[in-house]
């Protein structure tokens, strides 16, 4: 029982929810991209902002369209690699202590398994957020599944960065405070700090 116990902290139970309601959001939001807003075939797309658009694409790849699954057996074959990838941040989010690296596994997980489950049931990756300004583009169509897979990154680099060795200060400080260096005392028994 209290294995358990020391497994199923407060921070990683939140991390846990954390991941499900990421992919939850994200299947929800494709969900309305795709029923309601119709936005639901290739080349279908609606100016929201100036600078933002919904613009329905498939991605068949992984990261940036890298390896294309081109066949059944590549689509599975995807499922199966971002399936252990996913398995493995869940164990590093298991063992994490700090709630700081909790959250940023949490959402890399919750994100990939978003798409995950898209891969899944379509083969393909519904992606829909169109951010740019004219016709600029600086990141490639995304959903948010990918947009929690990259905050989630860009939050363990930075506490790895510039918060590791901080929090790791902390954490010795907090099993008590350092002992008082001994003091000397004169002949006579006297503390000389005292003697004025």
């Amino acid at each position: 029982m209290s294995a358990l116990r020391s497994l199923f902290t407060r921070a990683r139970l939140v991390g846990l929810a954390l991941a499900v309601f990421v992919a939850a959001l994200d299947q929800l939001v494709k969900w309305f991209v795709t029923g309601v807003m119709a936005v639901n075939s290739a080349g279908d797309q609606k100016e929201l902002l100036p600078f933002f658009d919904l613009t329905y694409t498939r991605n068949y790849g992984i990261s940036l369209g890298m390896l294309e699954a081109t066949s059944l057996e590549m689509r599975w074959g995807l499922v199966l690699v971002t399936g252990l990838i996913a398995g493995i941040v869940l164990i590093w989010m298991m063992r994490e202590e700090r709630f700081g690296d909790i959250a940023g596994l949490a959402l890399i997980l919750g994100g990939a398994i978003g798409n995950i489950y898209d891969r899944f049931r379509f083969g393909y990756v519904i992606d829909y957020a169109d951010l740019h300004i004219g016709d600029f583009r600086p990141f490639l169509i995304f959903n948010v599944a990918d947009a929690a897979i990259t905050i989630g990154v860009v939050l363990i680099l930075a506490r790895a960065l510039f918060f590791g060795e901080k929090d790791e200060d902390k954490e010795h400080n907090a099993s008590g405070p350092a002992p008082e260096p001994a003091r000397t005392t004169g002949s006579d028994g006297a503390d000389p700090a005292l003697e004025n």
